[in-house]
């Protein structure tokens, strides 16, 4: 068992594969050139499933694969089929802006991932291209849609932003609802990286704008999960995640590895160690040591609660994969 310096218990591992992606989203890299990281520097997917194996021996029962866009690495449906043959109980999932999925969909699900997560903002194809930088959404919409024909559980993430798709809150829920996913509003989380014109929504306006329609209860939150669960009349569920809430990271069971070999503690704070050598090395014990130092020194909170003009995470989501 894993357990921080907190005293969490942590299962569930986020695997960034990629720090590439073929979109420039305003809140994550909007400025970030399209360069990527040498093949050289990367772990392979051996070297990755080398730590992979013993993390999930020790514990690890959770396991989304993130990126950058995950499916800009070549060969991702043969990881996923490495970790899903040596653990098929596995909670295997995928974060993914669907741009590809369409083509992807039914090999990553005979493979044996079970669940993905879709960035989807917009419904408004001119908004996904201001969000993105790109004319994205026709193909984020087939890629949901095939996903859902071949039996991949679906969820929607869906960043709020003033001024945006704040009139689309409605319209979005409704979407997700007719696919049978659950979606999820993400508080906007204030980075360095992101479009500093952009201004988030926080919990009580995503509400107040869906209670225009909707009566909503607080349902409260799932074990170990970052968002509160809400339901409206006729009982369908949807989650907001809110890093700013005081008690947010009180059941953070997370813990991040990138494509670099990076162990990352905290979605907010740059510190982590890296595993890279002892993985290139084959020392599989040097990296579980180095995964118990991470762990012991884990931050009991984010500062996104309490954030100041020059305390603003420096964190590239496009290297942790959110």
């Amino acid at each position: 068992m894993l357990i921080d310096g907190h005293g969490r218990v942590v299962d569930y591992l986020r695997i960034s594969v990629t720090q590439r992606c073929n979109f420039r989203c305003k809140y994550c890299m909007p400025n970030t050139p399209f360069s990527w990281v040498p093949k050289e520097n990367l772990l392979s997917f051996e070297e990755l499933f080398m730590f992979i194996k013993v993390a999930i021996d020790e514990g690890i029962k959770k396991i989304r694969i993130t990126g950058g866009e995950p499916l800009v690495r070549k060969d991702l449906d043969k990881f996923i089929k490495m970790i899903s043959d040596y653990a098929p109980e596995i909670d295997l999932a995928l974060t993914t802006n669907a741009y590809f999925l369409q083509n992807y969909a039914q090999l990553l699900k005979d493979s044996g991932l079970k669940r993905i997560n879709v960035s989807l903002d917009t419904l408004d194809p001119k908004k996904a291209q201001q969000i993105a930088q790109k004319n994205v959404l026709h193909k984020v919409l087939l890629g949901i849609d095939k996903a859902i024909e071949v039996g991949l559980k679906a969820k929607i993430n869906t960043v709020a932003l003033k001024n945006i798709n704040e009139n689309e809150l409605i319209s979005l829920l409704e979407f997700a609802k007719s696919k049978n996913a659950t979606i999820r509003y993400i508080e906007y989380m204030e980075n360095t990286h992101a479009n500093d014109e952009l201004v988030g929504l926080k919990r009580d306006e995503i509400l107040n704008i869906i209670s225009q329609k909707y009566s909503i209860k607080e349902v409260g939150k799932l074990a170990n999960s970052p968002s509160t669960m809400y339901e409206i009349d006729d009982g369908y569920k949807f989650g907001i995640i809110d890093p700013h809430k005081h008690d947010f990271c009180d059941s953070c069971n997370r813990i991040r590895l990138s494509a670099e070999g990076l162990l990352i503690p905290c979605l907010y704070f740059e510190e982590a160690l890296s595993i890279k050598k002892a993985l290139k090395d084959g020392n599989i014990n040097a990296a579980v040591e180095i995964l118990r130092e991470v762990l012991r020194n884990k931050p009991e909170k984010n500062k996104w609660g309490t954030i100041a003009e020059n305390e603003i995470s420096s964190r590239a989501f496009y290297e942790t994969g959110g």
